[in-house]
């Protein structure tokens, strides 16, 4: 019963491969039948992102140290070699100019230009481009061609270098060997060992086999709203290509209509999305594009389908292009020919003395897109890349167009135009950006090129400590004195929380260490007022310990998350579990200087099921997302397992976190005592839930018998019990055998929360146990 087809390109016999020939049902349960759970349910609720990219997946194990395995690498010897290979060529896919520094440069930019402000998810620090969707995107055409140029390279330094270090680090090189001066490395990214089913790209859904070219799949994209041209014409959040399948934006102008000044609209959209100024924007686009050449030699139409969906002996590479030898001369990419410089290997500022000298005139390209060329017959030609001796046209995009004729970025380019120097260190600045702006805290920085100065506000820096940490004594004595001031358990918890769930491990930002609760703008988020008294109340006790003259200080980012640490002790003492919960002293306090307001404001939560908060404004901008949906997304944000996310809720809600002090979800009479009461009465078979309002937000918990009212509920409650998955963990946790196993989680989960943060004490291990 060989049912299996081998070649993906027939969509159609595809469908039916699998299928056994008596009564055609599915061999076996291969992954893969058709249909699935998302086919069944479409708005059933996903809690398996919560475990995606786990120990199970990843071949190194959970003592793997990433940092121990990099300093072993001689970095320059590393460089060498990578140098070495840029200035070389093979026959199956020939370098342009003898040089494979350009193509290089663009599959580290794609790495990490698929960053995103909203939400932190993209960038290049986990080597998403490896996998699907990001893989087989049009935008990344001939990108697997990139990566498989340099596996030799990889496999010469093993694991000891990560394929998301490695493509950084290769277009850094790139640029050198060109005469163009990084401002520097930092390795330490960790390799991802599956594909990202969590986040949203975007809300189209195509089936891939029916794209015949790059065009077809932008002009499907639904991600705009508004009418083009009118004020309130945006693009949907947290996105930020302007189309399907891209990185940025479309080079043609936007849906290929050849407009610069549209093109300048969506820059200037999708840059700003990606945590870039106009001045960041255009040093990228101009430093970028001083280099090598687009390819479209061939239509799209005629080339292969993308890794994900090529045939099995094509051994994950994709775009197969059946024109001469497929590569070299015949290369297609993005359907645009040509280069922009007349020196296509060497950092210069030709790009924009010839955007500017020039007028341009609409052309196509031998694939059919549409580019510029100058009207002038006596402007400079550029070398073909693979044919000695033959001359070409200069080229230009509608996406380089654009930056002349909007007159903001035109005054940048003006600026650059006059000042090759100042042009050349905002390229720098702005690719050291690019490439690094997920990393998160510097102590994730690995190798002696890292820059690690306080100047880069986008690293969201923090002194470094100038006083020893609190040791067991101090601890002890200091959590008196925050009990003594007469804080409730609940305001406590509510600020330790309110301090580290900032966090997320998208990109590594936020977090409690820096007492950034203390200042602008979270200070002034309306889900954290509740904290502003306590963390005055914190600040006192600070100041009256660090006078005391005993020759240790406390921060206020300490003080914060051990007065959680001191509430959740008496919670559980006072439910009758004695329980010591684990603090790492070692936060340092940063300064409002050294805070971005901008950037910080991304982090502010639009729903926070954790502490029962939604914003006024979520129903205009919830796009059909439930919050019970947005609740999900903020646990995997935070790296939490499903049991995890139900503990840490339980916890709260009987500590009563919510972010007003409402008792909606505080299933309980004991407030303020780590109890199970949040999941008994949630599961109870006593007790009848009705609808409070139309619209289904808001709940009332009734006594089955009498019909009287007990609890208040929101959807961020229900969800445990009415979400399978997690009902059963509620029923784990609800039964007499519970309690004392719920306490200990609880206080595990808390600490994992309050160290999220911490890369200074958990180091580069995936999956470091949180300090004792």
């Amino acid at each position: 019963m060989d049912g299996f087809a081998n070649d993906k390109t027939d969509t159609t016999s595809y469908e039916m491969a699998g299928r056994c020939p008596f009564g055609g049902d599915r061999i076996g349960g291969a992954q893969g039948s058709r249909p699935t759970l998302e086919n069944w349910y479409p708005h059933r609720l996903r809690i398996e992102v919560l475990h995606q990219n786990g120990l199970a997946a990843d071949p190194l194990g959970p003592d793997f140290d990433y940092a121990a395995e990099f300093a072993k690498i001689d970095l320059d010897a590393l460089k060498a070699d990578i140098k070495q290979f840029l200035t070389s060529s093979v026959s199956w896919w020939p370098s342009d100019y003898g040089n494979y520094g350009p193509q290089m440069i663009r599959m580290a930019w794609h790495s990490a230009g698929t960053y995103r402000i909203a939400d932190g998810r993209g960038g290049a620090g986990t080597g998403m481009q490896r996998f699907a969707p990001i893989s087989s995107w049009w935008d990344n055409g001939n990108t697997d061609k990139s990566r498989r140029l340099l596996q030799p390279i990889k496999h010469k330094y093993g694991n000891a270098l990560s394929w998301a270090d490695l493509m950084v680090l290769t277009g850094n090189c790139a640029l050198e060997i060109m005469g163009f001066p990084t401002y520097g490395f930092a390795g330490g990214r960790l390799d991802a060992w599956e594909a990202d089913n969590a986040t949203y790209w975007g809300p189209e859904v195509v089936d891939m086999g029916t794209v015949s070219s790059f065009d077809d799949m932008v002009n499907r994209d639904k991600r705009w709203r508004g009418k083009n041209g009118d004020a309130d014409y945006d693009l949907e959040n947290p996105l930020a290509a302007s189309h399907q399948s891209l990185i940025y934006v479309n080079p043609e102008g936007p849906y290929a209509n050849g407009d610069p000044q549209g093109s300048a609209h969506d820059i200037r959209v999708t840059f700003t999305r990606m945590a870039m100024n106009d001045e960041e924007t255009v040093a990228l686009i101009a430093g970028g594009h001083a280099f090598g050449k687009s390819h479209g030699m061939t239509p799209a139409k005629e080339i292969g389908p993308p890794p994900e969906m090529a045939p099995m002996e094509a051994m994950g590479l994709g775009w197969h292009n059946p024109r001469g030898t497929g590569a070299g001369k015949d290369t297609m990419t993005n359907g645009i020919e040509g280069s922009w410089t007349p020196d296509p290997t060497k950092w210069d500022n030709a790009y924009l003395e010839n955007l500017f000298k020039y007028e341009w005139e609409q052309t196509k390209s031998p694939a059919g897109a549409l580019q510029w060329t100058p009207k002038d017959p006596n402007a400079p030609k550029t070398p073909d890349a693979h044919v000695e001796g033959q001359m070409h046209p200069l080229m230009m995009m509608t996406s380089d167009i654009a930056l002349k004729v909007d007159p903001e970025y035109r005054k940048v380019c003006e600026k650059f135009l006059n000042d090759f120097e100042a042009f050349t260190q905002a390229f720098s600045k702005a690719w050291y950006k690019l490439t690094h702006r997920d990393m998160g805290p510097r102590h994730r920085y690995l190798g002696k090129e890292a820059k690690l100065e306080d100047g880069l506000l986008w690293q969201d820096p923090i002194p470094e400590a100038s006083h020893q940490p609190i040791g067991e004594a101090e601890i002890a004595t200091l959590k008196q004195a925050i009990l003594a001031k007469g804080l409730s358990v609940s305001d406590l918890a509510f600020t330790a929380f309110s301090a580290a769930s900032t966090f997320r491990d998208s990109d590594k930002r936020g977090g409690a260490n820096g007492a950034r609760l203390a200042l602008a703008p979270q200070k002034d988020w309306t889900v954290n007022r509740r904290a502003a008294p306590v963390v005055e109340a914190l600040r006192a006790v600070m100041t009256e310990f660090n006078g005391s003259g005993g020759g240790k200080s406390v921060s206020l980012a300490d003080l914060i998350v051990l007065g959680g640490c001191a509430a959740v002790e008496k919670a559980a003492q006072d439910a009758g579990v004695p329980t010591q919960v684990p603090f790492t002293p070692g936060r340092v306090d940063t300064t409002q200087e050294l805070t971005d307001i901008e950037m910080f404001e991304w982090l502010k939560p639009v729903v926070d099921g954790f502490r029962n908060y939604v914003d006024d404004g979520f129903g205009a901008m919830s796009q059909g997302v439930s919050p019970e949906e947005m609740f999900l997304d903020k646990a995997n944000l935070m790296t939490l397992t499903a049991p995890e996310w139900t503990v840490l809720t339980a916890g709260l809600r009987v500590l009563n976190a919510n972010h007003d002090g409402s008792h909606k979800g505080v299933f309980t009479d004991r407030v303020g005592v780590l109890t199970t009461d949040f999941f008994k009465n949630l599961t109870s078979v006593d007790l009848v839930w009705e609808k409070a309002d139309d619209q289904g937000h808001a709940f009332v918990l009734k006594d089955r018998e009498s019909g009287q009212t007990r609890f208040e509920a929101t959807r961020s409650d229900l969800v445990f019990g009415a979400n399978a998955q997690l009902r059963n963990i509620a029923d784990a946790y609800a039964g007499v055998d519970g309690h004392k196993r719920f306490v200990a989680d609880f206080a595990k989960v808390w600490d994992k929360v309050m160290m999220l943060d911490r890369f200074d004490v958990k180091g580069h291990k995936r999956y470091a146990p949180m300090a004792a």
